[in-house]
């Protein structure tokens, strides 16, 4: 008999289709949240619903449970909770004070976030795991989230005369940056933790602990910086890396 090497007990093909599902309602529930103007509560959903989308991929790997379906199924859910929810919420929160500019760019986010996922799905088998190509939409919107949440450690002259302009700002560029080329870690590679599994604990641990001392601030740290680490990866590190590359035949030819 053969052994396909799938799940041994078919209820394991529901659980990450119900964490999907677990991400799709906190995704709705956010777009619900934003409307009634509980922005903060709008951020936290988004940031659940990453949590829940995060879930479901690892476990569907690790009791085989990956699907065609399951595959489709969470990009839908992933542009309701990553796309449509931050746009609204964005929107109501800020943009909708540059009138129609403000609804081009919400807009322009959810359009970006569809093509990104639309292109993922259709390269994904052909990229290597190491690297995303274009800011993964879960990194956009929890950007977004975690600026909500850190405004209010801003004084309120500037909540008022420079907010506004900097979320639409923000929001324009991490639309642009989903759908562009620009090389992200995806942090797939887990060779680094089977070769030191107790140092990466205890910085997993130490992570954990920094961050639940100040969540408003280091979240937005965090995310802002992975923004900030494509592109010095892409523009800055790989330029200085490819003359070096271009080198090493010239000097093997001299030696022939």
């Amino acid at each position: 008999m053969t052994d396909h090497g799938g799940p041994k007990h078919k209820g394991f093909y529901i659980l990450p289709n119900l964490l999907t599902t677990a991400s799709l309602f906190i995704g709705f529930m956010g777009i619900l949240w934003a409307i009634e103007g509980n922005f903060s509560y709008t951020a936290l959903a988004i940031l659940a619903a990453c949590v829940f989308d995060g879930l479901d991929g690892k476990i569907a790997r690790l009791t085989k449970a990956t699907s065609d379906f399951g595959i489709q199924f969470d990009s839908l859910s992933d542009l309701v909770s990553f796309g449509v929810c931050p746009a609204v919420m964005i929107y109501l929160w800020h943009t909708h004070l540059f009138g129609q500019l403000g609804i081009a760019v919400a807009f322009l986010f959810m359009a970006c976030g569809a093509l990104r996922l639309a292109r993922f799905n259709l390269q994904s088998k052909n990229l290597p795991k190491k690297f995303f190509l274009g800011l993964p939409i879960p990194a956009a919107a929890c950007t977004l989230a975690t600026f909500v949440l850190f405004s209010t450690y801003l004084p309120e002259q500037l909540l008022q005369d420079l907010l506004p302009k900097a979320t639409l700002v923000l929001t324009f560029v991490l639309g642009l940056l989903m759908i562009s080329r620009v090389k992200y870690a995806s942090f797939k590679d887990v060779e680094m933790v089977r070769l030191h599994p107790f140092s990466s604990t205890v910085t997993a641990i130490m992570i954990f602990v920094l961050v639940a001392s100040e969540p408003k601030f280091l979240l937005f740290l965090f995310f802002i910086s992975y923004v900030f680490s494509g592109m010095i990866y892409t523009y800055l590190y790989l330029p200085l890396r490819k003359p070096a590359n271009l080198r090493e035949p010239e000097r093997s030819s001299h030696n022939n």
